[in-house]
């Protein structure tokens, strides 16, 4: 412990934590499922407070779209056609070499929910989506788990920790998924990177006092900040999950963790885009598939995807069979083209 003294010593003299707190993080593990503009914020301060193990999961590549408000990224990283995976891992570790950053390529589903989470003691969230929060919810409830929702849009944002038996779960503020078209997006309403980042950085606050066990300063309200309107609300939910029949944590229905078969596809915040995915899939050739698609298209492909374009249609393909089309945001359209031309 004592060579990680000086690197640590700012946030061991800090009176909530010193040096066995500090010990405690060093030998804990973290998961941060998606690597955006939250991702990307709260994976950096885990690293820098000597997290030990932090996973990084996402399932998409950097756009110039990105640089705005996503910290880990640069012009060089889409340069080199660099998942958001493998980047955040690369600057990550640069930044503290004495912990294990782990980046996963990769969309986590109920399929490979139970490998992709191995071993960690907290989940942060990071994602875009309402599907893959009620997966994670599904999963963390059922394993007991602790997981921090995050989210933002506009100048809004929002985040809560869930500790399963002791707080409301996401289940019991949102009974039931959110209506396509009923929620504002990125691509809709847009996003400020300042929100991003504050959301973020109480997601990792709140990781940090859940990781040392510090229960009586963990955060139990929903909190909402407007930066914009300099609003912020922390809204009481500690009577919903005994005032209700939650699906997940009263009535113990699993729905996301029990799919069996089908095509999964999610709308991607903040571009006109599907993602389309046979869970029956299994790894892609994409040196086969390139010399396929030659005749047909512009094909561009490294280790970690294959791109080519058709008509207004532009796909990034991954080795684990998932396909981003560009071009619609219709899912039947996206699964049509998926079909075409991958195949199902």
């Amino acid at each position: 412990m004592e060579q990680y003294n000086e690197r640590y010593s700012r946030q061991i003299l800090f009176q909530h934590i010193g040096e066995g707190r500090q010990e405690i993080l060093m030998n804990s593990s973290a998961l941060v499922i998606g690597c955006g503009a939250l991702g990307t914020v709260s994976s950096s301060y885990l690293t820098r407070a000597g997290i030990g193990h932090i996973r990084i999961i996402d399932r998409d590549f950097i756009e110039e779209s990105n640089l705005q408000r996503q910290i880990l990224f640069d012009e060089n990283d889409i340069s080199n056609n660099l998942p958001k995976a493998i980047a955040a891992e690369k600057k990550l570790q640069k930044i503290n070499t004495t912990i294990r950053i782990e980046g996963i390529v990769s969309d986590i589903n109920y399929s490979n929910i139970d490998e992709l989470t191995k071993d960690v003691d907290i989940i942060i969230d990071g994602t875009d989506n309402f599907e893959t929060r009620f997966l994670i919810n599904d999963f963390c409830v059922k394993n007991s788990v602790p997981w921090i929702y995050g989210a933002c849009i506009g100048s809004r944002g929002l985040t809560m920790n869930i500790i399963p038996s002791e707080t409301p779960c996401l289940r019991c503020i949102f009974e039931t998924m959110p209506q396509i078209g009923s929620f504002p997006t990125c691509d809709t309403a847009g996003v400020i990177g300042p929100i991003a980042g504050i959301i973020a950085s109480f997601q990792a606050t709140e990781a940090i006092k859940i990781l040392t066990k510090d229960y009586d300063s963990v955060n139990k309200k929903l909190l909402e900040i407007d930066v914009w309107d300099v609003k912020l609300k922390q809204i009481d939910i500690s009577g919903l999950k005994e005032g209700s029949n939650c699906p997940t944590c009263k009535l113990h229905n699993y729905n996301l963790l029990e799919a069996k078969d089908g095509v999964m596809t999610t709308f991607l915040c903040g571009k006109k885009a599907v993602q389309v995915m046979s869970r029956n899939t299994g790894n892609i050739d994409l040196e086969q598939l390139e010399q396929r698609l030659q005749p047909i298209a512009d094909v561009s492909r490294n280790s970690f995807m294959l791109k080519f374009k058709v008509k207004n249609h532009e796909f990034t393909v991954f080795p684990d069979g998932r396909a981003i089309i560009t071009g619609t945001a219709d899912s039947s359209i996206a699964k049509n083209l998926y079909s075409k031309y991958l195949g199902m």
